[in-house]
């Protein structure tokens, strides 16, 4: 009876990805093709999941270790799955599941002020030595830029920053100091960069105290004045500011609060102001969360699709003035840090347990295929209340 539920439910994506099946009970479901991993499965209720939620319920059974990968890793295992044209959600049943499971996951999308601090210091108050084992030197954990495909990381964080710089038109002249508020600041390497080469004054926001506590330590200790990191959500920030970066934090905003994300931007935003916004979106229809994500990593978090923001900004006064889509960069950013956090698994095992390593395997290694093969971006949103503000060309951004 299993085996006949499972073949109806998930038969056509087995076959179409060509990996093997065994059963909890040490029978075949499929052999897999030639060059092809079997996956090993010691839980039916695993393998019922899965045609309903199949990242939530392939990742918890790779993390528990319920799951064998035979004749391939899980970046083998995860390719060939996601190679296959079926969607989750396909029958009516599925698709009323798979909904079912999504509607418990946004009602923690972004609610409050409150509830953000919570989703917050669920992820990144993990402990600054955890990220260290894989983030760039100046620990930049967003998507990359990179101009060369043989660059490292390091430099590709640094053409990131640089490149955003440009967006909001900052130069090197100190003859008049720009204000610029950096929403969701990390650990504070944008706000110390403009600061620093651009004579900036940066107020740097950030509901995360491990983040705000190395960001204000490295602020001291480079001598870098004119900036200041603060625990404080962005809907309580009052002043008004020249230029308004944000650099992978719109994610974690939540559907619900997109028209008053960009009202807040709108209003602290000066007249003649620049506002760049840098976050992860989606180019395709979709359900905007991703059930482990959600569970094991970013709780309450969404991902947009453009014409989800573009509503939210029609809404206020800010003109947008360029939109750019980086496709495959955030791809490559996260088979660098896949890479660093594998040579570094035995210290992750020392802070936290087998599990949690597992979980971040599966985390790093699904989002970076999600990058190279779904539907997932990278979108920068230039904004500002005058269009004339921007140069008519993007000329400007690829000269030195």
């Amino acid at each position: 009876m299993m085996t006949f539920l499972l073949r109806m439910l998930a038969g056509r994506a087995i076959a179409e990805s060509g990996v093997g099946v065994i059963l909890p009970s040490g029978k075949h479901l499929a052999v897999a093709k030639k060059g092809k991993p079997s996956l090993e499965f010691h839980s039916w209720r695993t393998l019922l999941a899965i045609p309903f939620v199949p990242s939530l319920a392939f990742g918890e059974a790779y993390a528990r270790g319920t799951l064998i990968i035979h004749n391939g890793d899980l970046r083998a295992a995860l390719m060939a799955i996601m190679a296959t044209r079926l969607r989750p959600g396909e029958s009516a049943l599925q698709r009323f599941l798979t909904a079912w499971a999504v509607a418990g996951m946004r009602w923690k999308e972004g609610r409050g002020q409150k509830q953000s601090r919570h989703n917050v210091h669920h992820h990144y108050d993990l402990g600054n030595r955890f990220y260290e084992l894989f983030l760039d030197e100046d620990m930049q954990y967003s998507c990359a830029y990179f101009t060369d495909s043989t660059m490292s990381l390091d430099a590709a964080q640094e053409a990131k920053k640089i490149h955003i710089s440009k967006k909001l038109m900052l130069t090197k002249s100190k003859s008049k100091a720009m204000s610029v508020l950096d929403i969701g600041c990390g650990w504070g390497g944008m706000g110390l960069t403009l600061a620093k080469h651009y004579a900036t004054k940066v107020r740097g926001i950030t509901l995360s105290t491990q983040q705000q506590k190395r960001a204000t330590a490295r602020a001291k200790q480079a001598g870098v004045k004119g900036v200041e990191f603060i625990l404080r959500d962005y809907r309580a920030e009052k002043k008004t500011y020249d230029r308004i970066v944000s650099v992978g934090m719109f994610e974690h905003v939540g559907r619900r609060q997109f028209a008053n994300y960009f009202a807040c931007v709108d209003r602290l935003l000066n007249t003649d102001g620049i506002a760049l916004i840098h976050t992860i979106g989606s180019t395709k229809t979709s359900l905007g969360v991703d059930p482990f994500i959600s569970k094991y990593i970013f709780p309450g978090g969404y991902i947009p699709k453009l014409s989800e923001m573009m509503k939210a900004i029609e809404a206020t006064n800010l003109r947008v003035t360029d939109i750019e889509v980086l496709h495959d960069h955030y791809a490559e950013t996260l088979r660098h840090w896949h890479k660093r956090f594998m040579a570094n698994r035995t210290k992750a095992l020392a802070m936290f347990d087998a599990s949690f390593c597992r979980i971040w395997e599966f985390y790093l290694v699904g989002c970076e295929l999600s990058f190279r093969y779904g539907s997932l971006v990278v979108y920068q949103l230039q904004l500002a209340h005058k269009k004339e503000i921007v140069p008519i060309t993007r000329d400007y951004l690829y000269k030195n």
